[in-house]
């Protein structure tokens, strides 16, 4: 049986236990002899299954480990469920001391989170799933303003339903499909074809020339991105708006910032290696000294996916590249057709735009700063999660303490690969005057 169907097994059980029940005290007595017996039996039954819960549960966590993990969730949807309402405000206010709020079922869920990744984590496990809706969406955070952070949410005809975001960067990279590993454990390895056997026409009776598969690896390793805000004891107990989401919110755009800027140019110190610094994509170039936009050199960089028997789905770049294509023409200085005609839109593929595409890149060929165009299939952009994310609180930090606030650190253990360097192509030596 499977672990889903000895849960609803010990559900049955327990159903029919408190039916005996109600039974004998609808009657104002005591059991009967059969009641007393079928009791008894449900009893035996009811412990046999919670011994074959556990012994289930350790098995399918030795199968797990073995064969690696499966792209997505845990696969129990009752989990799933609990996930999605962990309350991170009550993981945050029941580290301080003194506030006096319960969140033992957080505690319970991080117990289980840290079972299920064979780890022990410094603060409480909180599940990503409570970001997921923000880190694919713009979203709106707290911000620390005069009196402390979070001190003007504090209820004083406070307009929750007003509240104004600062502006940030979009997120783009899940929005353009890359494709996620979830509950990663241990370093990984993707398997991968690099050459195929070659076909030969031979003559008869003339033997074949012999030709091998070549295999290579993609390796995903742990590296770890973090932030440290403050949040004010009044904002934990008695904020006005859905102080709930705007938490969640918080912590999401952070972290999910930081993931797109790696997942586009990352390659620095402990950070994992972007698409931009991947070695292998495809490179297309407009000139000596750089230069704007053109219609030939977007022709290019389409052709050298399909040069590399890649597809490709969608283009990425920043406003600037926007901006300027927009206001080039095609061919030539009369054209009344420009690079890019339709709102994102080029050369018939989705364009999306981000201020996370650098547009500050020194390719030692000009003395202007550029700006990079991607092109790619987004699908090939792998993002390994290890981690659930891991949320301590210290009350007790100097500068915080003497504010009455309360610090927070959030930590997440995620990497980044590309599966073909093939699959992407960019241009980065655009000016954008």
């Amino acid at each position: 049986m499977t672990l889903r169907e000895l849960r609803a097994k010990l559900e049955g059980t327990t159903t029919k236990l408190k039916e005996i029940r109600d039974a004998a005290l609808a009657r104002g007595g005591d059991l009967t002899e059969d009641e007393t017996r079928q009791a008894e039996q449900l009893e035996t039954d009811y412990r046999s299954t919670e011994r074959l819960i556990r012994v289930q549960e350790m098995t399918d966590e030795h199968d797990r480990r073995s064969a690696g993990q499966p792209i997505g969730g845990t696969g129990d949807d009752r989990l799933d469920t609990e996930l999605r309402s962990f309350s991170l405000t009550r993981a945050i206010a029941s580290q301080v001391p003194n506030l006096g709020v319960d969140a033992g079922r957080e505690r319970e869920l991080s117990a289980e989170l840290a079972r299920r990744a064979g780890r022990s984590f410094q603060g409480m496990a909180v599940p990503l799933s409570v970001f997921h809706q923000p880190m694919e969406q713009r979203v709106i955070t707290t911000t620390a303003p005069v009196g402390g952070p979070g001190s003007n949410l504090i209820a004083t005809d406070h307009r929750g339903d007003l509240y104004i975001d600062r502006l940030r960067a979009a997120l783009r990279v899940r929005q353009l499909g890359a494709t996620v590993l979830g509950g990663l454990t241990g370093n990984v390895d993707i398997p991968k074809l690099k050459a195929s056997a070659t076909a030969g026409w031979v003559a008869e009776n003339s033997a074949l020339t012999p030709s091998d598969q070549q295999f290579a690896s993609v390796g995903l390793l742990p590296k770890h991105a973090g932030a440290i805000t403050e949040f004010s004891r009044n904002m934990l107990m008695q904020s006005s708006p859905d102080i709930e989401q705007l938490i969640r919110n918080d912590f999401a755009a952070i972290l999910a910032e930081a993931v797109d800027r790696v997942a586009i140019l990352g390659g620095g110190t402990n950070e994992p290696t972007g698409i931009l610094a991947t070695s292998g994509i495809g490179n297309v170039a407009i000139g000596t000294n750089g230069g704007p936009i053109t219609w030939s050199a977007v022709i290019d960089l389409i052709a050298q996916i399909e040069v590399a028997n890649a597809s490709a789905t969608a283009f990425l770049t920043n406003p600037k590249v926007v901006k300027s294509a927009r206001k080039t023409p095609k061919v030539s200085s009369t054209d009344s057709v420009m690079v890019m005609e339709a709102p994102n839109s080029l050369a018939g593929y989705p364009l999306s735009s981000t201020n996370l595409v650098p547009s500050n890149l020194d390719k030692g060929t000009s003395t202007d700063v550029c700006s990079a165009l991607i092109f790619g299939n987004w699908a090939d952009l792998l993002l390994g999660y290890w981690s659930e994310f891991d949320l301590l609180v210290n009350p007790y930090e100097s500068t915080a303490y003497s504010k009455g606030n309360v610090q927070v650190r959030g930590m997440l253990t995620m990497d980044v690969a590309v599966r073909h360097p093939e699959s992407f192509a960019a241009i980065q030596d655009l000016t954008t005057p």
